[in-house]
């Protein structure tokens, strides 16, 4: 008599059917052998198609059997090339004008007996002219200065002799002749009037050396104006700040515009430290619209004639207070320029200007400042034209008419 304990059971009914384990096994290993076939089936047909989809780029990478390892995600093995359209505004307006822009090179002699000529400095030029078997270059006048000799170096390499045609080291412009043989392209100048403050600039140049070196900017104002001093005069010269960079060997190169024109011709970067670290990003360039007439004249051959007075003076503001008084100005005159020296047979002579003398307005101009006075004179007036001089003599105000005279910044 069967019995349960323990959830046991012994001896079941005969009624329960007794299990076939040999059917149960031999259901399990047909299942098995079925998936190993089947798994067999499924890595054959990826080996033989996997090649075909890679090279068709349905899949991302190649498949390798053998001693080589499969390539996995992290390292694809299949390599695709791409092609990317990098051509801007700004690749376009260099590829045009950076041709024109060549190296300009101030030889000079070691000493007085020995006839060989080193490399003194480098900087740059731009080709704006050709003209018969000749072409002309712009540069700055500090970069020809004291040369013995001029090469140029054009952007394929070739150098060839300059001849330097004039120079004007007030504005700090020269222009350079070279044969027009190996030219190939000229740069085309635009208008430096029409600019605006944040539109794109672009200066191209030979910064310590490195030939045809690319930088870009804006232009961070149009209208400042930087004192610049020549032979003893200083004025205040109209200049284009940029904060594209400008380092030495940029001098005498192009400032451009989007449309590949130039702009200005570049010829300072200022770098100074104060007690907030090093300032940077402040480039200057001459507005080409001032260089033109200026450049005009110095490709002729013909020297900058700008006019004179044939004195010596001395800002008001700088004379000493206890000094001022010897003058007898009165209360109203608080700026002006005295006279400390006439040269012989000057302009300012034969007008009967004498020293001690206080110049207060030429030619209607009110003179603030020896910079506003020296900036109005070389900028509006000219040789050989009669103005009207006011001035305080032992404080007694007079006029007098004078013829002006002529000097050159070379």
């Amino acid at each position: 008599m069967g019995y349960y304990d323990d959830n046991r059971i012994e001896n079941p009914p005969a009624s329960d059917p007794a299990p076939n384990h040999s059917e149960k096994r031999r259901g399990r290993g047909g299942w098995f052998f079925a998936g190993f076939i089947g798994a067999i089936v499924g890595i054959v047909c990826f080996l033989i198609f996997a090649p075909i989809l890679s090279s068709l780029g349905v899949l991302p990478y190649s498949v390798t059997t053998g001693s080589q390892s499969t390539s996995n995600v992290a390292s694809p093995t299949l390599t695709r090339d791409v092609n990317v359209n990098v051509n801007t505004a700004v690749t376009d307006a260099v590829a045009k004008v950076s041709p024109a822009v060549v190296a300009v090179i101030n030889l000079q002699k070691a000493n007085f007996f020995d006839n060989q000529y080193t490399e003194s400095g480098i900087g740059s030029g731009i080709i704006y002219k050709v003209l018969g078997s000749s072409a002309y270059v712009v540069t700055n006048d500090h970069v020809v200065a004291g040369a013995g000799k001029v090469e140029v170096r054009l952007t394929d390499n070739t150098k060839v002799q300059a001849t330097v045609l004039g120079t004007d080291s007030l504005y700090d412009l020269a222009v350079l002749k070279i044969p027009s043989s190996d030219v190939k392209t000229i740069a085309q100048f635009g208008n430096s009037l029409s600019l605006k403050r944040g539109e794109p600039a672009i200066a191209i140049g030979n910064p310590l050396g490195f030939s045809g070196s690319v930088t870009e900017g804006i232009i961070s104002s149009t209208n400042r104006t930087i004192p610049v001093q020549s032979n003893n005069a200083t004025v205040e010269a109209q200049v284009l700040q940029t904060d594209a960079a400008i380092n030495p060997g940029n001098s005498g190169g192009a400032l451009v515009n989007i449309a590949g024109q130039v702009i200005g011709i570049n010829s300072s970067k200022i770098t100074s430290s104060n007690s907030q670290g090093v300032v940077e990003g402040i480039g200057f360039a001459i507005p080409i619209n001032v260089a033109k007439p200026v450049i005009s004249k110095l490709e002729s051959g013909s020297k900058i004639q700008r006019p004179m007075l044939g004195v010596s003076i001395v800002d008001l503001s700088m004379v000493p207070q206890d000094q001022i008084s010897q003058l007898q100005l009165p209360n109203s005159v608080t700026s002006g320029l005295v006279v400390t020296d006439v040269q012989n047979g000057s302009p300012a002579a034969k007008s009967g200007l004498q020293a001690g003398d206080v110049i207060t307005e030429i030619n209607g101009y009110k003179i603030s400042s020896y910079l506003s006075f020296s900036t109005y004179m070389y900028n509006n007036l000219h040789a050989g034209q009669t103005v009207q001089i006011k001035y305080y003599r032992m404080g007694k105000a007079s006029t007098s008419n004078l013829t002006l005279g002529s000097t050159t910044f070379s």
